[in-house]
């Protein structure tokens, strides 16, 4: 049996159009795209094509784009360049408790450097509250740093009240759409955020390479020292194939968005439902509403997520315990301890992310599947009490 891959949320597969992008841009542009002779330019040509083609799908100018090595560099380049650019001004950044490690372990390493950040917690759909947001704003707050959707749980976060509540503060505003970019239309303008990160795996390009919006007048200084390229802004040889990659599957990701969207929140819905009406104890983390539609949060009582996720890999199944990025760790998903998840219960959760390839027929094999590996798990496991029979915990974590 084909392996049944349900971990898009952690890196998608390679699309064939930007396979084939790429292989023409290896054959045809591989000269260095800062030479000024006429190999060189025409990669600086293949280039510019792209920055103008991803641009377009995000609503910026194409001078707005700078491209990078993935997500996490865009979100230090943000966050650190922002940051060390208004020291003067102030030294107080506002995050969030479930923002991805990209941006929470930047925001600790500045403050072992004399920023002062305060992390806002999120409430049981993983939704930061407003008004604890604007009383979070000081005279002396610099930069705020708030994912558009969060990578474990899939919850949108209102950006564009948020983005501008800290405009009026003349208080610079970045956003991590790396998880949102390509399962849902994206505006630059409409969001009002000064800066956004991007990273190409997650919408069907290649891994390795991302990039950074910057707002038209905004100021940061660069992390890295080297050469002028990227408008000084990221120093070292353009990897133009993989740029012309990402450009290539981000627009078609863009022309699709809503009707993938539709097509696997109603696959997501029918694995949701399928699971609690077959399982006892199932909690779902997060809400269905407010949330990208092809994410899914399962914690089973009484199972421990690693074994689950064994489980099912030996079953030709792929999903994931929370971020590919803490792969390995013994401890419970900071994203769903801060929704006031128990420990006990957040280290029982599966991680279900839907993407394009995604069919029916996978959704039925899972619900066939699942139902006898938690109840293995749960015979043997020492996590927690086994749930009474019957019982089962609603979407919104209710019993």
């Amino acid at each position: 049996m084909k392996p049944i891959y349900m971990d898009n949320a952690a890196t998608t597969p390679l699309r064939e159009e930007a396979l084939e992008a790429m292989v023409n841009a290896y054959r045809e542009h591989y000269g260095n795209s800062s030479s000024v002779h006429r190999i060189g330019q025409a990669a600086r040509e293949a280039l510019e094509r792209a920055r103008e083609e991803f641009a377009a799908c995000v609503g910026a100018k194409p001078e707005e784009v700078v491209f990078t090595g993935g997500g996490t560099e865009s979100d230090n380049l943000a966050i650190r360049g922002a940051a060390m650019a208004a020291r003067e001004r102030g030294d107080h950044i506002v995050t969030c408790a479930a923002e991805h490690h990209a941006v929470l372990h930047c925001c600790r390493a500045l403050e072992g450097e004399g920023f002062r950040v305060t992390y806002l917690p999120v409430d049981a759909e993983g939704i930061v509250d407003l008004e604890r947001y604007r009383d979070a704003l000081e005279e002396r707050t610099v930069l705020v740093s708030i994912m558009l959707a969060n990578n474990e749980t899939g919850a949108l976060q209102p950006i564009e009240e948020m983005s501008r509540i800290a405009r009026e503060r003349g208080i610079l505003f970045h956003c991590d759409a790396v998880q949102a970019a390509g399962k849902m239309r994206l505006d630059v303008r409409e969001l009002g955020a000064d800066l956004l990160a991007f990273s190409g795996h997650k919408f069907y390009g290649p891994k390795g390479v991302g990039a950074l919006y910057i707002r038209k007048g905004v100021e940061i200084v660069p992390i890295m020292q080297g050469g002028h390229h990227e408008n000084g802004m990221r120093p070292g040889t353009v990897n133009v194939p993989a740029i012309v990659g990402m450009a290539r599957a981000l627009r078609l990701a863009t022309e699709e968005v809503e009707e993938t969207a539709a097509r696997l929140g109603a696959l997501r819905e029918e694995l949701a439902s399928g699971i609690m009406e077959r399982i006892d104890g199932v909690r779902r983390n997060g809400s269905a509403e407010r949330s990208l539609p092809n994410v899914l949060n399962l914690s089973f009582e009484g199972a421990e997520g690693e074994a689950l996720l064994l489980a099912l890999d030996v079953a030709g199944v792929a999903v994931s315990t929370g971020s590919a990025c803490t792969s390995g760790s013994l401890e419970p998903s900071h994203v769903l301890m801060a929704m006031g998840i128990p420990p006990r219960i957040a280290q029982c959760s599966l991680r279900f992310s839907l993407g394009r390839y995604n069919r029916a027929e996978e959704i039925d094999y899972v619900l066939d599947v699942l139902p006898g590996i938690v109840e293995r798990i749960r015979e043997v496991s020492s996590v927690g009490a086994r749930p009474v029979a019957g019982s089962r915990v609603s979407k919104d974590g209710a019993r």
